[in-house]
């Protein structure tokens, strides 16, 4: 039985590769890597105190390494997150489909296929239908807009 410790590590291996295709946790493949090494010591005559600390060791440096490895290089900065929705709206260019009107000069403006209620930053600023805007910020669901510099427009800029 001594000699064919090895077949079992070796099912163990197997059983724990194939495991972590069902699992996202990326943990399975490297405690499968560990039994495969331990495999190796067990063929190779050492007794099972060898074999379970080279079990043990390559499986939790293998696992600690690849968490390291995933959250500095895989995953990135969380701060540095892709912006959706009403977050990325501000710096966008819209154009306005409704001329200011009434005291608060509220106007519409178009951003993205979406049409919103919006405001001049600037006082003395209208919105004129057609033209474009630049999305300062956004507060509830009104956009605050101010007018887009020419070199912003691109090869859209008129001359």
């Amino acid at each position: 039985m001594e000699n064919l410790v090895w077949i079992i590590w070796l099912v163990v291996a197997v059983v724990l590769i194939l495991a972590e295709a069902f699992t996202m946790g990326f943990v399975l493949l490297w405690f499968g890597v560990g039994a495969l090494a331990a495999a190796a010591l067990a063929f190779a005559g050492f007794g099972f105190a060898w074999q379970f600390a080279v079990f043990a060791v390559v499986s939790v440096a293998l696992t600690a390494m690849s968490r390291t490895i995933f959250s500095r290089y895989l995953i990135g900065d969380h701060e540095a997150h892709a912006k959706m929705g009403v977050e990325s709206l501000p710096g966008r260019i819209g154009t306005v489909t409704e001329a200011s009107r009434g005291a608060l000069r509220e106007g519409a403006v178009k951003v993205y296929g979406s049409t919103w209620t919006a405001f001049p930053l600037d006082d003395e600023m209208e919105l004129k239908e057609g033209e474009k805007v630049e999305v300062a910020y956004v507060e509830g669901a009104s956009l605050y807009v101010r007018p887009v510099p020419k070199e912003r427009l691109g090869w859209r800029s008129e001359d």
